[in-house]
């Protein structure tokens, strides 16, 4: 959580619209960084090229945080004008967890993991809403992508009650590396797929297993869809093509636990 005590000199800090904390000014950041604080993202101006950008590029290395380059113009608007160095931070509310830590610390604990995979979620409330469930339902951790998925913001935490603040979060930098990581520790990680000839109910859920599930506009990439171990579909009968990715994540989720 980020401590509203920290200060530093000409370190503007202020909420955006969806109420995560803000830092301008690249001295600032690493500042940030190096203090301990989670952080989401950073925006880069995408053609600065300084020492002190440098300096911030070594600050992240080795760090789980990702770096977006962007117009200027993007950052004039987000700082208001400040004095922003070319670089703005997003704190996160919550400290991201890594899977490989993860799962061994549940087997130790004479668990059966049970892991979400968000490939492409972007949706701050979908994302809240498939969270909401998978605490309700026991789930042990969603895995996202660094990049490409949704934010943790107070959105995305109200729309899931309060559960992304308890819910292991595994933000992972390469996601097809991290799926292949939960097939080797065991897991039968299963995706959901309009295309499946399999449907949901027809599967095995027995064990440890992960679900992945994508992006409503373009579903599972194709790189991680071809690792999943097994496909399935929920059926249509109605006019509308398909569900809402935190409804079909619901019924997926629940079917596995009765499974299981």
């Amino acid at each position: 959580m980020y401590n509203k005590n920290f200060k530093r000199n000409n370190a503007p800090r202020k909420n955006n619209e969806s109420g995560n904390k803000m830092i301008f000014g690249i001295r600032a950041i690493i500042e940030t960084i190096e203090a301990g604080h989670e952080i989401d993202k950073i925006l880069l101006k995408k053609d600065i090229q300084s020492e002190l950008s440098q300096e911030l590029f070594a600050a992240v290395k080795g760090r789980n945080i990702p770096v977006v380059r962007v117009p200027v113009e993007k950052i004039d608007r987000i700082s208001n004008n400040k004095n922003h160095q070319g670089a703005v931070a997003f704190i996160s509310p919550v400290a991201y967890q890594r899977i490989t830590h993860l799962i061994p610390q549940l087997y130790e604990d004479a668990k059966c993991p049970f892991i979400v995979v968000l490939d492409g979620v972007t949706d701050v409330r979908n994302f809240g809403a498939i969270a909401r469930t998978c605490e309700c339902a026991g789930v042990d951790a969603i895995m996202i992508p660094q990049l490409g998925s949704a934010s943790i913001n107070a959105d995305a935490i109200k729309t899931s009650a309060g559960a992304l603040l308890s819910l292991p979060v595994c933000r992972e930098h390469n996601l097809a590396a991290m799926v292949n990581f939960l097939k080797e520790c065991g897991l039968r990680v299963f995706a959901a797929s309009e295309k499946a000839t399999q449907t949901y109910t027809e599967a095995d859920y027995a064990g440890p297993i992960a679900l992945v599930m994508g992006s409503e506009d373009v579903g599972i990439s194709p790189e991680i869809l071809e690792l999943c171990d097994e496909h399935v579909s929920i059926p249509i009968n109605g006019n509308i093509s398909s569900l809402n990715v935190s409804v079909a994540a619901g019924i997926l989720i629940y079917e596995a636990v009765k499974g299981r």
